[in-house]
């Protein structure tokens, strides 16, 4: 085999191997997406672009093919575009860094690291990998960052989880916030930071966070409700958990991002006021609030119903306590959907002692809209749903739901019976399911229109 037939075989090897980096890529953070090549086309360029063909496809060009991606029963968001344009940017950065001797070489570092962090970092900061020529002398400091809470994660403080947090102080002007000056011996917030004994006791990620500068040094620790104090009226696009609501603030202007070993092990990444990933169960995953909280805003028709159940949704997720909200279409239903005993309204005569229905009058006749959150989070902890109608007219709490197999379900309730419940609700109305893992669904028509 001559030279030329080598460096052709070099060649298509590379491109076979990037198109399966994609493929990967792609499926990591869309599982249920479907991608195909639909056909070739020259000449082969290595920045991809992605058009939108309907609501759930988009059309891909990368390396001289032309992909369909296809998200099955989804339509494909913003957000989820904006991520496919980071995979495609950093896949295109180390392609072009493989075929172009002259630069791989000050580089090589840019192949290191868990590639979907990579992705991650793109998408918060697309300028580290928006010019080939300039990787070597950018620090992908998101990328570094993610890997200390990775490898914090491995271990624990007196037989605890450690949870520990950085604040990435970004590139945009900030009025509220100066930066310090860069102390003697700043470190870089690093790997190596991990293997300094102390370095886990200093701050604990919920109240005390590292601030990073742009040159990825770590500068100082900082509370982040102070820090977050000059937006504490700002506000948010979308409700947060209340043990995040200052990180989520801290991230409102300047292009700070906010990152946080959680208790739970879980790593969450705030940025634009908003938690826009977290890795769970091994995997990382785009949460999309915006764009889901706005759906579900949509259905309820009551910005202050809407925002008070999905944030205490999300504080019951964070406590990894389950919990089930249904909003009925028509307050009717609720004698279908719920035992006469459960119903506020019922009659508590001739029920034993220690009955339930004795306590109802606590909360008769209330709207879900006038409890403070504290209780509603309180009533919603007790085994069973919470129920109400489109006013916020409570119905039931501690409510166990009446269901049978119907025929029109779209879900299989393969996760016991929350799940179960929560689908056969839905024929009748809204419903929020908040699993013990700390997931948020929610659920229409038997079909659960996201996950959180």
């Amino acid at each position: 085999m001559n030279g030329a037939s080598v460096k052709l075989s070099q060649a298509l090897f590379v491109d076979v191997l990037y198109g399966e980096l994609l493929a990967r890529g792609i499926q990591h953070f869309l599982p249920s997406s479907e991608l195909t090549v639909m056909d070739y086309f020259e000449p082969a360029v290595s920045q991809l672009t992605c058009t939108q063909r309907s609501r759930s496809e988009v059309v891909l060009e990368w390396l001289g093919k032309r992909y369909s991606l296809i998200n099955a029963g989804s339509t494909i968001t913003e957000q989820q575009t904006r991520l496919l344009l980071s995979i495609g940017s950093v896949l295109s950065s180390r392609y072009e860094l493989l075929v172009n001797t002259e630069i791989v070489a000050r580089n090589y570092g840019v192949f290191g690291g868990m590639p979907e962090d990579r992705y991650v970092s793109a998408f918060l900061d697309p300028t580290v990998f928006s010019d080939v020529r300039n990787l070597g002398f950018a620090t992908d400091r998101i990328s570094e960052a993610l890997e200390v809470l990775r490898i914090s994660s491995l271990s624990t403080y007196e037989d605890r989880r450690i949870s520990t947090g950085a604040l990435l102080a970004g590139k945009n002007p900030d009025r509220s916030h100066a930066l310090p000056e860069k102390p003697a011996g700043a470190l870089p917030y690093s790997s190596e930071l991990t293997s300094i004994r102390s370095f886990h006791r200093i701050c604990d990620g919920l109240r005390t966070i590292a601030l990073v500068d742009p040159e990825g040094l770590m500068l100082e620790l900082v509370d982040v409700k102070e820090w977050s104090r000059p937006l504490a009226h700002a506000d948010l696009p979308v409700p947060s958990a209340r043990r995040y609501k200052a990180h989520t603030r801290a991230t409102l202007h300047g292009g700070h991002v906010c990152l946080v070993l959680t208790p739970n092990g879980e790593i969450k990444v705030f940025a634009e006021g908003a938690q826009q990933f977290s890795f769970v169960d091994g995997r990382w995953h785009l949460t999309d609030a915006v764009e889901k909280y706005t759906t579900w805003l949509n259905a309820v028709a009551s910005r202050e119903l809407a925002e008070r159940l999905f944030s205490v949704a999300l504080n019951l997720a964070e406590a990894r306590r389950g919990g089930l909200f249904v909003i009925l279409d028509d307050p009717k239903y609720a004698r279908e959907l719920v035992s006469q005993r459960d119903l506020l309204n019922g009659t508590s005569a001739g029920l034993r002692r220690a009955s339930k229905s004795k306590l109802h009058y606590l909360l008769r006749c209330r709207r879900v809209t006038e409890l403070s959150p504290d209780v509603l989070e309180t009533i919603a902890r007790i085994d069973g749903s919470i129920v109400l109608d489109r006013d916020a007219n409570l119905l039931a709490f501690g409510a166990i739901l009446r269901h049978s197999g119907a025929a029109d379900w779209t879900e299989e309730p393969g996760e016991g019976g929350r799940t179960t419940a929560a689908i056969a609700a839905s024929q009748f109305g809204d419903v929020m399911k908040i699993s013990e893992d700390g997931r948020v669904s929610f659920y229409q028509k038997g079909h659960c229109v996201w996950e959180l």
